[in-house]
């Protein structure tokens, strides 16, 4: 494809937790499945059932063409390890049915306030907008439809791991975005929640990185991140100082 001119800019976004509120379809299977309490740490279990989504999946090597039984034991086996930490010893079938739960809410989504609102006016801007996004295809489609997104962002700009064979933070997933795009890392956005994921990635690719980081998680490595954002407010007004001081 050809180049974009230097006025205009690629904007990607992750998915989970960057477009929608990721935390409550967990809510709500440990408080459907285990009768947890409003008071039980939902946000502390989330971050580390994010952690153990990613360890297991790199253990799986889930980010090409995954067999389904090292899915579902993936899937298993982060529910186990995350109660383990808050002393809930999972019965039998309990990480099954948790998983069954969460499924179905991740369906039944919403997108963050402020989020479609960016995205339309970067896209009357004339800046190229997309998603890029770990996990298996027909999931994070079944997501994205639930979300309304095929109505805004065109498909050809919607990159899912699951079917590329690459996996955020490989910055082979990036430069692959860049090459069908027909952008530049040098003019391109990453805006995602995920340290390991997201800012990793994108910064080793040599894309700018807004750390969506909503839920205040720290840093895990030495890299850095460009600009930190909570809302999409914040998102908005550092794009628009970039591009007016760019």
């Amino acid at each position: 494809m050809t180049e974009r001119t230097n006025n205009t800019k690629a904007i990607f976004f992750d998915v989970d937790d960057t477009l929608y509120d990721h935390l409550q379809p967990l809510r709500g299977a440990l408080q459907e499945v285990l009768g947890l309490p409003d008071d039980f740490p939902y946000a502390e279990a989330y971050h580390r059932f994010r952690y153990y989504s990613d360890w297991l999946s790199d253990q799986e090597d889930l980010s090409a063409v995954p067999e389904p039984e090292a899915v579902e034991r993936m899937r298993r086996q982060r529910f186990e390890l995350t109660m383990k930490e808050f002393d809930i010893a999972l019965l039998k079938g309990h990480a099954e049915e948790l998983q069954a739960q969460y499924l179905n809410r991740q369906f039944q989504i919403q997108p963050f306030e402020g989020a479609y609102d960016l995205m339309r006016k970067l896209m009357a801007d004339g800046h190229t907008v997309g998603l890029i996004t770990n996990g298996e295809g027909g999931h994070q489609k079944r997501k994205l439809e639930a979300l309304d997104v095929f109505g805004l962002v065109p498909e050809e700009q919607i990159f899912i791991s699951g079917t590329i064979g690459y996996a955020k933070p490989d910055s082979r997933l990036f430069e692959h975005v860049s090459k069908q795009t027909g952008t530049d890392a040098r003019s391109s956005y990453y805006i995602g929640d995920s340290w390991r994921n997201d800012v990793v990635g994108a910064v080793n690719a040599g894309w700018k990185v807004i750390w969506f980081n909503h839920r205040d998680a720290k840093p895990e490595s030495d890299h850095q991140p460009h600009h930190v954002a909570r809302t999409y407010s914040e998102v908005a007004r550092i794009l628009t100082s970039e591009f007016v001081h760019k």
